[in-house]
């Protein structure tokens, strides 16, 4: 039995279409004892996105970026956010996206990139996917400052760190964001062993 054989779709309304769609959903939903229970649950609906972590292995250092995000500040977080690249797909590959994304925060143009995985980050609620990238990057591919783009309200300040002191940030907190968590911990058990 496939998963549209265990659902029965009744109403779905518009909540806001302001920036992005937020959706209440009215099913029904098969259980396992083949009864049928009806569900409400809201889906946000942002799009897809990928997100890349640059690393020098010669030098045991990666490339984040910090920035003020909202949600994150009114949910007690009184700092800004240290994050890897990313941004949405906006109906691009994933590669071409990351890539334009990567030079557009971090100043820098990479050469090769690698996916290594994807992942439903909030699966609850937001219907986001996104794609996780690695690159190796060198000094000669910073080709200007990054920062994000100013019209669009970004203001990114460009880090380069040594994997040991990405990865005791993760441990003290200064770096909460999931996305780039995972990243830190594949490049720690996968390219910096």
């Amino acid at each position: 039995m496939t998963i549209a054989d265990r659902i029965r779709v009744q109403n779905v309304r518009v909540l806001s279409d302001n920036h992005y769609l937020l959706k209440t959903t009215t099913f029904e939903w098969r259980r396992a004892s083949g009864e049928w229970q009806t569900q409400h649950r809201e889906t946000y609906d942002r799009g897809n996105g990928a997100t890349l972590l640059p690393y020098h292995l010669a030098q045991r250092s990666v490339v984040l970026v910090r920035q003020f995000r909202y949600p994150a500040y009114v949910n007690g977080h009184d700092d800004l956010l240290i994050e890897a690249a990313a941004g949405l797909l906006d109906n691009a590959s994933p590669e071409v996206r990351i890539r334009a994304e990567a030079e557009e925060e971090t100043g820098y143009r990479l050469g090769d990139i690698r996916k290594v995985f994807e992942a439903f980050m909030s699966p609850g609620s937001i219907t986001e996917k996104l794609h996780f990238f690695v690159a190796e990057y060198e000094p000669h591919m910073r080709i200007g400052d990054g920062g994000g783009i100013a019209s669009e309200g970004e203001e990114i300040e460009v880090l380069e760190l040594p994997i040991d002191q990405a990865m005791a940030m993760i441990a003290d907190g200064r770096i909460a964001d999931a996305k780039t968590i995972m990243l830190l911990q594949y490049a720690a058990l996968n390219i910096f062993r």
